[in-house]
Order: structure tokens, then sequence, then C-alpha cells
């Protein structure tokens, strides 16, 4: 799917936690957030889109996800964390080249032709890969490995990128070909950009086939790149970028803006953007995969990058000119959930991660953080209903956006308070919950502050519904006004 990943690692973060976030981008997929205990996770998974039978570990931790509604394409669980604090979120499509994928093809599931034939399994995706990797793993470097062996085993039928993180660190793995796979450990001090494009333009093939401290990669990665002539660096240096990667018409209209963007906000004074001659436009093939920002980075900062439509920019869709609306934005209507995953290091384990989610729309939406060691969440964000109803996080928000979106400059200003007092609330209630919790000791209120900060994110949610409403009903064609004279 189309999606937008930033990572942050733990000396760029505003409080020392690692930051994992992702735009699932979808196609208005309805989505709910749920628990799935250690014992209802089943021995056997069998995946819906290739048709794939995987025989799974013993011993599952209890984890988190975000699926889809409606089964019937599969569960889609966006992203999640688990029991051990491990978070993961999968995943990121993105690019690859005809050199790559001629020389390890894509592994599709194949519907037999002949009667009394059997049908051919495809490999693993994005359907599957929270499920299958999530509750089995134990730390941020595990998710690597487990996922390595996965797609070695079985290949994959797309090309994806995914994070995972513990409290020490953030690892991004990109799947090449069928089979293949380059995963790097995100510096401390740096932010990963990537969207929906072969991002990696650092790596240590020598790390990552001997000691892997950090850099791992497909055991025969190296003679795959000689055998296939994939080598395409002319500097002597390994980019893997140039080798995986593509560097189409559609990167400019699609991806490099989105990185060109998100580099921007990061380093307003950097890269020359200050200057009238910027190191990089939103044309540039070569915008650095992660950069040191200028400030220590915020949820808020994260968020406003994951909402972003190239505000303050010539760009912005919302704007007149000819140039509005040009690039894809960052925020888009089919943003199906938005989380951002934050491990807290100095929390004992049951406060350590925090996912602060957004349902149903990619700019106008609120985000609540949710305290995640709990049993379950409260119904408004994990009974979502296939119809429309404003009983649910996710369906009154995609009425929000597309109210707001219909009747932008009457709507913005209103919706802009909301989401902003929404941010506040939720910090109050997180910190007010923090300090009862670790003056006490009873970190089984962490079910209650859920309820109460899903309580506060409905009735903020039923306020601005009314406002945007009765705006865009004054707005209506057929309106007449009648004097008296």
């Amino acid at each position: 799917m189309p999606c937008t990943t930033i990572l942050v690692g733990k000396n760029a973060s505003y409080d020392g936690s690692t930051i994992i976030s992702r735009n699932d981008d979808g196609n208005f997929d309805t989505k709910k957030m749920i628990i799935v205990q250690a014992s209802q996770q089943k021995k056997k998974y069998t995946s819906k889109i290739a048709h794939l039978e995987i025989e799974l570990p013993d011993n599952p931790l209890t984890y988190s996800m975000i699926p889809n509604v409606n089964p019937e394409q599969g569960l889609w669980p966006a992203c999640g964390v688990n029991s051990m604090n491990v978070a993961m979120t999968a995943t990121e499509s993105i690019s690859s080249n005809p050199l790559v994928l001629g020389a390890d093809p894509l592994v599709y599931y194949k519907k037999s032709e002949k009667r009394g034939q059997k049908d051919i399994s495809g490999g693993i995706g994005e359907e599957d890969l929270v499920s299958i990797v999530l509750p089995y793993i134990k730390s941020a470097r595990e998710g690597v490995i487990r996922t390595g062996e996965l797609l070695e085993k079985y290949g994959t039928y797309e090309k994806n990128g995914m994070a995972f993180s513990d409290e020490n660190e953030i690892w991004y793995l990109e799947s090449i070909g069928g089979h293949h796979y380059i995963a790097l450990r995100v510096p401390d001090d740096k932010c990963v950009i990537a969207p929906n494009r072969f991002g990696a333009d650092i790596f240590d093939l020598e790390d990552a086939l001997g000691e892997q401290k950090n850099f791992i990669c497909s055991k025969d990665l190296k003679e795959s790149i000689e055998k296939n002539h994939l080598d395409l660096n002319t500097d002597g240096k390994f980019n893997p970028r140039h080798i995986f990667g593509s560097h189409s018409d559609q990167d400019h209209l699609y991806n490099t803006p989105r990185s060109w963007y998100m580099l921007k906000y990061l380093n307003p004074h950097g890269y020359g953007f200050d200057t009238t001659n910027p190191q990089y436009t939103p044309l540039s093939y070569d915008i650095p995969f992660w950069t040191t920002p200028e400030k220590k980075v915020t949820i808020e900062d994260v968020r406003y990058l994951l909402s972003s439509h190239y505000q303050g920019t010539e760009y912005n869709p919302y704007n007149k000119g000819e140039e509005a609306g040009r690039y894809r934005s960052i925020g888009v209507p089919n943003t199906d959930d938005s989380a951002i995953v934050q491990i807290r290091g100095y929390m004992p384990n049951s406060l350590k991660a925090i996912e602060w989610l957004s349902l149903g729309g990619g700019i106008f939406t609120a985000t609540i953080p949710l305290y995640m060691q709990v049993q379950d969440f409260p119904s408004y964000i994990s009974k979502t209903t296939k119809e429309a109803s404003t009983e649910y996080f996710y369906w009154t928000s995609r009425i929000i956006a597309a109210l707001t979106d219909a009747h932008y400059h009457d709507s913005i200003s209103e919706n802009e308070g909301y989401r902003s007092n929404c941010f506040n609330e939720g910090y109050r209630l997180l910190n007010k919950y923090d300090q009862e919790m670790l003056q006490t000791k009873d970190y089984s209120l962490t079910a209650k502050a859920n309820e109460e900060i899903v309580s506060m994110i409905k009735k903020e949610s039923e306020k601005i519904l009314n406002k945007v409403l009765l705006t865009a009903g004054w707005h209506m064609k057929t309106k007449y006004y009648r004097g008296d004279n």
C-alpha cells in the first residue's frame, strides 16, 4: 500500500524514546485497534492473498494490531506492540527496478489451470507480516532476523519496507526482489524519512555478512549482486539505493517530493533550504535516507509531517495556482490509520509503550495516546463496524475529514483547534496517569486511563462534527435568504 514512514532515534527524540511511525494508506479500509492474547494466536497461519500456510512457533506473546474490520482480503494488521514492548510497523510499499526483479522475481500465487493440479502458493506480504513476526520477537533485532528468515524461506509477492523498535534500538528492513533483503540499525541521533521508495543509501556489506553490528542482509546477497550485474555504483561505495532502487518519472510525482518536504521540515536551516539555491528540490533522487534534525523531535512533529500536504509551499492542494496539488501529499484521504509508537525506556515495563493513534483520514483527524500493555481497548476504537456509525472513532473521523476538506477555508480553523485540543488533553491525561501509577505502583490503571482518553476523544469529536456539519449545511447549493423587505 502507498504509505509514509518516519523513524526517530532515541537521541533525536524529545524524551529519549525510540519512535517509529507510519501512515497506513489503503483503500478506505475500515480499521479498529485490538489486543490479540497469546492464547488466541493460532498454531498455523493461512494467508488470504497468497494461499500460504505457515507453521508458527510455540509460546507466542500477546500483541496489539490495527486490522481491517472486513477480513475478506486478510487482516492487514498495520502495526502493533507486543508484551515485551517491542514494536513493529509493516509495511511501507517500496520501489525497485527490472534488473532486481528479473534476477529474483516476486513470488505470486498461481491458481492451477488444469483439474487435479495443485495451486502454487505465493509468498508473504503486508497482509501477513505483523501476525507472523511480532508475537515471536523480544527485540527489534530479532524482528529483522525472523522476517529475514521468512523472506528467504517463503519469498514475497511485493516490495516492502518495515520498522522494528524496542527501548534501545530501531531497525529498518527493505525487501529486495522475491527472497532477499537488507536491514540497518537507525543511528540514535538520526531520523529516517521513507515515502514508498527504496530508501537506504548507506550500507556496510562487510558488517552485514560478518559481525552484524549495525547491518544485516540475506546470506547470499553479495553473490546475487555479482552474478546478476546489479551494482551500478561507479565511485567504489556501496549505495544500495543505486543497486536495488528506482529512478523513475513516477518518483518525481509520488515519492521524492515527500522526502524533500520532510527533510526541509526537520532541517529548515540545513542543506541550503534557507537560501535561494537549496541542495535538494522535490525532484532530487539523492535526498538522504536519514538526517540529524536541528532540534529534538516531538510526537507533534511526527504527526504534523504524517498529516502534511506541503503547507507553506506552492504545492499545497488547498492553494490557488498552477503548482497547487502537483505532488502526492503525505496526508491523504485514504489514510486508514496513522500510528506513532513511542517506547519510553525510562518508564516501568507496564508504561513503556504508548501508541499515538489516528483513524480514518490523514489530514484532519485527531491523534490520541494509548497505553499498550492492557487486556483490551475501549469499544470506540476496538469494536468498529463495517457500516458507517458515529459510535466509532474511525467513522467519526472519516466524516469530520470529508466535511472539513469540502469546506476547507471555512472549517480549517475549527479543525486545527480540535486537533490541538485533543493533543493537549491527551498529554494532560497521559501525565496524570503516569504520575499516579508511578506513585501507587498500580499499573492496572492503564485500562482506566485509556477509557478516559477515549471518552475525551469521543466528546471532542462529536463537538467538531457538529461544527463542520453546520458549516457544510450553510454552504449547500439550495440555500436561500428571504428578506422582510
